[in-house]
C-alpha cells in the first residue's frame, strides 16, 4: 500500500516568537524554516524516493513548505487538503505560550487532550482535538485511496501539515489513545512516516531530521498485504532523529 511521508512546516515566525499561530494569516517561515524545509526536499530527492503526490494544508508556513521540497523534485505539482489545516485554536489563536500555560484548559490539553476543546472566538474557529484527528485521519484516507488506484501500491507521496495535526496522525497509526498523543514529538522540518496497509498501518519513521531515506524506497516482502516481520527482519538501523519532551514532563509546544 502507499506510504505517506508527514512533513512538518519548517520553523515559522510564530514558532520562533512563541506564539499559538493557529489560523491567523501572515505567518510564514523564517529563513530557518525555508532551509529545513529545502533539506527535507533534498533527502526526499537523494534517496531516490519518487513521490506522486504533494499535498498541504492551505496554511502560507505548509505551502511554503511544499513549493520547496517541489523544487528538489522536479517542481512536482503540489495541492491543497484543508483536513491537513491547523487545529482550530478559537480565542487561543495569535496567544504567547507563555500566557496559555496558565490556562485551566492547557492542563486538559496536556494530560487528557481527547477532552480538549478550545474556546470559541468571533474572529477564529474553534474545534476539539479529536475533531482535529477525525477530519485529518479522513484526509489522509482519502489521499491514500486515491494515490493507490491512480498510482498503485508502491506509490510513495508527501503530506505538509502541522505539529498537532501530525501527532493526531502518528498517534492513530502507532494504536495510541489520543490521550498519548503528546508523547510523540514533531519537530519543525521534520519527517515521519507511516505506510497504510488492508491490515494496520506501520510507523517506519518519527520526527526524522535528517536521516536517509533511501530505506523507504518500496520493496517487495513474502506474505500478504499488512504482514509484520516475523523475527524483527534485517533492516539497516534507522538514523531518525527522535526528540524528547522537556525536564517538565510537558509537551514543549502546541501547534
Amino acid at each position: 500500500m502507499p506510504t505517506v511521508l508527514f512533513v512538518r512546516h519548517g520553523r515559522s515566525s510564530a514558532n520562533t516568537a512563541g506564539l499559538l499561530a493557529g489560523w491567523a494569516p501572515g505567518v510564514f517561515l523564517d529563513e530557518t524554516g525555508e532551509a529545513q524545509a529545502s533539506r527535507v526536499g533534498a533527502s526526499i530527492a537523494a534517496a531516490g524516493l519518487q513521490v506522486v503526490e504533494l499535498v498541504s494544508s492551505p496554511l502560507d508556513r505548509c505551502l511554503q513548505t511544499a513549493d520547496l521540497i517541489a523544487r528538489e523534485l522536479d517542481s512536482l505539482p503540489r495541492s491543497v487538503h484543508p483536513g491537513l489545516g491547523e487545529c482550530h485554536y478559537g480565542a487561543w489563536t495569535g496567544r504567547s505560550i507563555r500566557d496559555l500555560v496558565s490556562e485551566p484548559l492547557w492542563e486538559v490539553v496536556q494530560d487528557r487532550p481527547s477532552e480538549a476543546r478550545f474556546p470559541p472566538s468571533e474572529a477564529y474557529s474553534s474545534e476539539s482535538i479529536a475533531d482535529v484527528q477525525d477530519r485529518a485521519l479522513r484526509a489522509v484516507r482519502e489521499t491514500d485511496a486515491h494515490v493507490l488506484e491512480r498510482h498503485g501500491p508502491e506509490a510513495v507521496w508527501v503530506a505538509v501539515s502541522h505539529g498537532d495535526v501530525i501527532k493526531a496522525v502518528l498517534a492513530h497509526a502507532a494504536g495510541a489513545h489520543l490521550d498519548d498523543f503528546q508523547r510523540f514529538v514533531v519537530d519543525p522540518g521534520s519527517v515521519s512516516v507511516v505506510r497504510y496497509t488492508s491490515r494496520r498501518p506501520f510507523l517506519l519513521r518519527l520526527n526524522d531530521v535528517g536521516g536517509d531515506l533511501s530505506p523507504l524506497r518500496p520493496t517487495t516482502a513474502p506474505g500478504r498485504d499488512g504482514d509484520a516481520e516475523i523475527g524483527g527482519g534485517a533492516g539497516a538501523p534507522s538514523a531518525a532523529g527522535v526528540g524528547g519532551d522537556d525536564a517538565s514532563g510537558e509537551a514543549r509546544e502546541v501547534g
